[in-house]
């Protein structure tokens, strides 16, 4: 299950979860108020019953002047609960029966108990409920998804073939007239649309969490010296210690290649690369034109640059996501500009 898919399920079960709770929290605390005064009611009664007879054991009795309370009613403070009834043949006392507050508390707290219980059983019921609504209501978000990914998969296939025929033709023509712009650019052209295949293929498969570890010191000399043969004219600075990594290896290779290729694309003649590692942070620093609005430099089809289709950095953030990377941007136009990646999650 994929991220998206994982939040819209939690999601779901949340609000379906949380609201049934909330509804049957309401439903119980006013139940608990009734069973408090039933609770009451069958007290008095009690009461009255013994009033008749004086024989009853979890009440306490007295004589009082009658004038100071009401007859035939409940009186609750924070020491008893008790009632007055009148005495035959007598005008000025009434008597007294009261039941000590520990032992009525006694009777709230197994009343709570057993509410209790039962508020449990209802509550976990709601959510295995809520969990299979949830199931429910995410399936056709999930098919819509899988039937998406499949039409690009077979768009991104379909693209091999008039590729490779474009890619060999640009080279035949290259060799019979030579050196020329335009076949520069239509050379140029064909690679962003192999970098933007390989990227989409990349974000396709990056729920695949096929882990596996490596050095990361050697995993950016291998990459670096990649990238470097196409631009001869940029150095490449390496200051990382012997740190090991523990993460999909195809999705962090996409994240790396197109920070460091961008980081020498973007950057002037005879400019500089440094990548850094200090306290989980790896940091991919350039000396080029800068970015002018590094805040929606992640964006889709966002770009300042004539080169590229702007989606290569949207796909980086993404895979961030997946991996569970935090990364940052600071550029400052005609200085250059430095991608940090927090790599705390997925160090050895």
């Amino acid at each position: 299950m994929k991220k998206v898919e994982k939040e819209s399920l939690l999601k779901s079960f949340l609000l379906f979860f949380l609201s049934q709770t909330l509804l049957v929290s309401a439903l119980f605390f006013l139940n608990y108020q009734k069973e408090l005064q039933s609770l009451d009611e069958t007290v008095f009664s009690k009461m009255r019953l013994c009033s008749f007879s004086l024989q009853c054991k979890e009440f306490q009795y007295d004589f009082v002047p009658k004038k100071e309370y009401e007859l035939y009613k409940l009186y609750k403070n924070e020491n008893e609960l008790s009632a007055y009834f009148s005495i035959p043949n007598s005008t000025k006392n009434a008597l007294k029966i009261y039941l000590p507050k520990e032992k009525y508390i006694q009777g709230t707290r197994t009343l709570q108990k057993e509410l209790l219980w039962n508020f449990f059983i209802v509550v976990f019921v709601i959510a295995i409920l809520s969990f299979f609504f949830a199931l429910y209501a995410l399936s056709p978000l999930r098919k819509a998804l899988h039937v998406t990914e499949e039409f690009i998969k077979d768009i991104l296939h379909d693209f091999n073939t008039p590729l490779s025929i474009l890619r060999l033709n640009v080279s035949m023509l290259k060799s019979e007239t030579g050196e020329n712009t335009k076949i520069d650019r239509i050379e140029n052209a064909v690679q962003n649309i192999l970098n933007l295949q390989a990227n989409l293929r990349a974000y396709l498969h990056s729920h695949v969490r096929q882990k596996e570890q490596f050095v990361l010191k050697e995993f950016l000399k291998e990459r670096i010296n990649l990238i470097e043969s196409n631009y001869k004219d940029i150095r490449f600075y390496i200051e990382v210690p012997q740190v090991m990594l523990h993460v999909n290896k195809d999705s962090f290779t996409r994240i790396i290649d197109n920070l460091i290729s961008n980081a020498a694309k973007y950057n002037k003649k005879e400019g500089k690369v440094f990548i850094r590692f200090s306290d989980d942070i790896l940091s991919i620093e350039d000396t080029g034109k800068g970015i002018q609005n590094p805040k929606r430099v992640f964006e889709r089809f966002y770009k300042e640059q004539e080169r590229g289709i702007g989606i290569g950095l949207h796909i980086v953030k993404k895979l961030c996501e997946e991996l569970d990377i935090t990364v940052h941007v600071q550029s400052e136009v005609g200085k250059g500009t430095v991608f940090t990646l927090n790599l705390k999650n997925i160090i050895v």
